[in-house]
C-alpha cells in the first residue's frame, strides 16, 4: 500500500502535488485534500487513489468552469461548446450546468439582455443582426423576441451615424456613385431598405467634398 512521503504547494497556492513512496502521483486542490485527510506518512489504498484523482480533477474542471463563466452572463450553449472544448465527461455536465444556473452564472434572459446592452454601447447593430448573434449563441427566439421588446432601437440614427463615421471613403464620388457604394454599404450591415434610403435622405452629400 503506498503511503504519502510528501506534499508539495503548487504555484496558484490553491492546489498541491501529492508524492506516494517518493514520486509524483497527481494533484489534488486543498478542499479534498482536508475531505480526504491526505497527509504526509499516511497510506493510501489503491482504490481509494482512484477516488481521489476523480474528485480532484473533477474540482479543477469545475474551478476552471466557474472562471471562465464569471467573466460575464453566459448562455447555456456557451457553456455546452465549453464543455465540448475541454473535453468535460458527460457523467459531469449536468451537475455543473444545474450549479452554474443555481449560482446565476447561466440565464438566457440575462445573456440576451447583456448582449444587447453591450452592442447598442459600443458598436451598434440593427435588430436584424441582433436577432441573428442571440440565434447563434443558442438563446430560443421568444426569449430573444421578448428581451428585445424591452428596447427601443434607433436603427435610423445607427445607419446616419455609419454613413458619417465612414464618409472620408465615399469623398470625391459622384451623387449616384456615393448612393449605389453606401446603399450596399448600410445593406451589408443588416439594415433593411427601408431605413437605407431615408438614411441616405438625411445624408449631407456635401460633406463628401470636404
Amino acid at each position: 500500500m503506498p503511503y504519502v512521503t510528501a506534499i508539495k504547494p503548487q504555484k496558484n497556492k490553491k492546489r498541491v502535488n501529492i508524492y506516494l513512496d517518493g514520486k509524483f502521483a497527481f494533484g489534488i486542490d486543498l478542499e479534498n485534500l482536508v475531505k480526504f485527510k491526505i497527509k504526509e506518512g499516511n497510506f493510501i489504498e489503491e482504490s481509494e487513489i482512484e477516488k481521489i484523482i476523480g474528485a480532484a480533477e473533477s474540482q479543477k474542471i469545475w474551478n476552471k468552469l466557474l472562471r471562465f463563466s464569471a467573466l460575464r452572463p453566459r448562455s447555456e450553449k456557451e457553456i455546452e461548446d465549453w464543455y465540448k472544448k475541454k473535453n468535460v465527461p458527460e457523467s459531469l455536465r449536468k451537475k455543473y450546468l444545474d450549479k452554474l444556473k443555481y449560482l446565476d452564472f447561466v440565464d438566457d434572459f440575462k445573456f440576451a439582455k447583456f448582449w444587447i446592452e453591450q452592442r447598442l454601447s459600443f458598436k451598434p447593430k440593427p435588430v436584424s443582426i441582433l436577432k441573428q448573434e442571440l440565434r447563434q449563441k443558442g438563446v430560443k427566439q421568444e426569449t430573444i423576441d421578448e428581451v428585445l421588446s424591452d428596447f427601443k432601437i434607433d436603427e435610423l440614427k445607427q445607419a446616419k451615424n455609419l454613413l458619417e463615421k465612414n464618409q472620408s471613403r465615399w469623398k470625391r464620388l459622384t451623387p449616384d456613385q456615393f448612393k449605389k457604394k453606401a446603399s450596399g454599404f448600410l445593406l451589408r450591415k443588416g439594415y433593411n431598405w427601408e431605413i437605407v434610403k431615408e438614411a441616405l435622405s438625411l445624408f449631407d452629400e456635401n460633406d463628401l467634398s470636404g
